[in-house]
């Protein structure tokens, strides 16, 4: 018979007391849990509609032939001479992954109170499934995008893609870790203040009117342009025009400056989320 000391145990589970106390490595042991959260995140959302994942395709086409229609044809906004469908659509799926990623984990708390409440795990593996769930569809629609960029690559001459493609990978990365932090300081706020919750999605809205995605850096009055400027994914849509298309500003300064403003809002993120899930449940 086993007494009570030389029982072994192959984890042991402990309160987290620091300010930034993440601990990466219990992230990567519960990578299985991860990709299960990936799979429940990208099967749920379209799992009882008709045409599935071609919702992926369908949602950016839409909106980027209202912009084209509103802000191309109605509004005429410039769009440095580049096909409008292409422009539209390389700043609609660029901001989607983003926003996406924003929006969603935002609700990390509220949403997955009951998961949290019965079973211990990470619990920061649900804001980071969703990063990777939502890179995915952004695969999908990039994938997408590709093919409209071939189309009028065949037709035109005027658009040059070039190397600045391989920085790819760095710009995902910028807007991953701007829309986790951002999202898992909302949701760390949320669960205090719920009338955040209603202001997300709005201030979402209102924060893609502050970057790029439906005109060019080149229109906006050299008194706006520095605000305009600021904002950390002005650097990645202009960049990601730059690089597909051959026209957009291209600057290493403004884009470091973007690494490191996501640098700075995902420690801050990190450390709220910590603090805010040792008590969480008393107020959710």
């Amino acid at each position: 018979m086993k007494t009570e000391t030389s029982e072994q145990w192959t984890s042991v589970i402990l309160p987290k007391v620091g300010w930034f106390d993440v601990d990466f490595k219990e992230l990567w042991r519960y990578k299985d849990l991860i990709l299960l959260f990936v799979r429940r995140d990208f099967v749920a959302i379209y799992k009882q509609t008709i045409l599935g994942p071609l919702w992926f395709i369908i949602q950016p086409l839409l909106t980027t032939i209202m912009f084209t229609i509103v802000f191309g044809n109605i509004a005429k906004i410039s769009t440095d001479g580049l096909p409008k469908m292409l422009f539209y659509l390389s700043g609609t799926v660029t901001w989607s992954y983003f926003a996406s990623c924003l929006n969603s984990t935002s609700d990390t708390f509220i949403a997955n109170a009951e998961i949290f409440g019965k079973v211990y795990f990470p619990r920061l593996a649900v804001p980071i499934s969703i990063v990777i769930s939502n890179l995915i569809s952004y695969g999908l629609q990039f994938a997408f995008f590709l093919c409209f960029l071939t189309y009028y690559l065949i037709l035109r001459s005027d658009i040059h893609p070039n190397l600045t493609i391989l920085l790819t990978p760095v710009l995902l990365v910028i807007m991953a870790g701007l829309g986790l932090g951002l999202g898992i300081i909302i949701s760390s706020l949320t669960t205090k203040y719920r009338d955040l919750r209603f202001l997300i999605t709005f201030g979402v809205q209102l924060f893609m009117y502050a970057t790029p995605v439906v005109y060019p850096v080149s229109v906006v009055p050299d008194k706006y342009k520095p605000f305009i400027l600021a904002n950390p994914m002005t650097p990645i849509i202009e960049i990601f025009r730059y690089a597909y298309l051959g026209n957009g500003a291209f600057s290493w300064s403004y884009l470091g400056l973007s690494a490191a403003t996501t640098i700075v809002i995902l420690f801050i993120g990190l450390m709220m989320f910590g603090r805010v899930e040792k008590t969480f449940m008393d107020t959710v």
